[in-house]
């Protein structure tokens, strides 16, 4: 029976720009675990080929470049900190492409919290996976995969990461930025948004929902029997987004009040 070999420090490095010292390892297969590959680096760190980032936690410096002022990716950086993570909010917005801004918080969703990573003034975000998925055995609802560096990264959809956009405002840059986003994905699977609105069984987010589709509808083909079938779920009292502004516009049909920069513009009617 073979076994796969052991790998050798140098084609660890070349492979991983962004490790942890769990990875490493494994891959080393050593019978004296993390010590050993702690080991293995310590002549790479005193050198300037690798960096320690934080602690377990690993980042090799490209050549010509000085380990003081090397900055990793923060998205790898996340994923080595949690490899089986799903990222999420504005991370995911960014992963899909249609973020319309940069920010400096990065956030996934873990089985395995651990406070907070801070680099560069970056901030990496850990969080418990929402419970209402959770409790379901949905977790894996809505997330696909994305190409980032070399790397297949694990993130929420575009249809998961509008309604929990909507759910957490907070997290994906606040309703201006998560609405312009949005409004640039390529498709919407609506079906899947209906199983992850059932999810959450939220009417605040069943109505954001149907406001953000009918400014979109024609861009997302959105037939008026599935907004009718979101109105249906509307709160029956009108309800903030986000929840702890003041004034803003009442968006009559959803029955939600909105910042008034969002209810400048007519909807996007088929």
């Amino acid at each position: 029976m073979s076994t796969k070999r052991q790998a050798s420090t140098a084609e660890f490095l070349a492979a991983n720009p962004v490790f942890s010292v769990d990875e490493a390892a494994a891959a080393f297969k050593s019978p004296r675990g993390t010590r050993a590959a702690v080991e293995r680096f310590r002549r790479y760190l005193d050198s300037g080929r690798l960096k320690l980032l934080a602690r377990g936690l690993y980042a090799v410096v490209p050549p010509g470049r000085s380990a003081a002022t090397f900055q990793a990716d923060p998205f790898l950086v996340t994923r080595a900190a949690r490899p089986n993570s799903v990222f999420c909010y504005h991370s995911a917005l960014e992963l899909l492409g249609v973020a319309h801004s940069t920010w400096n918080k990065y956030t996934v969703l873990t089985d395995q919290r651990r406070p907070p990573l801070k680099l560069n003034g970056a901030q990496m975000l850990f969080l418990d996976h929402p419970a209402e998925l959770r409790n379901a055995g949905a977790i894996e609802l809505g997330v696909t995969k994305v190409e980032h560096r070399g790397f297949l990264l694990r993130v929420t959809g575009p249809e998961r990461t509008l309604v929990e956009g909507f759910r957490r405002v907070d997290l994906v840059g606040g309703l201006t930025e998560l609405t312009t986003s949005a409004g640039g994905f390529a498709v919407l699977d609506l079906e899947l948004l209906e199983r992850v609105l059932k999810q959450y069984d939220s009417r605040k987010l069943w109505s954001a929902v149907g406001w953000f589709l009918e400014q979109h509808q024609r861009s997302f083909h959105v037939p008026d029997e599935f907004l009718e079938q979101l109105e249906k779920c509307r709160p029956r009292s009108p309800l903030y987004i986000p929840r702890r502004q003041r004034g803003g516009v009442l968006a009559s049909r959803w029955n939600v009040i909105l910042p008034m920069e969002l209810m400048r513009s007519e909807p996007d009617e088929c």
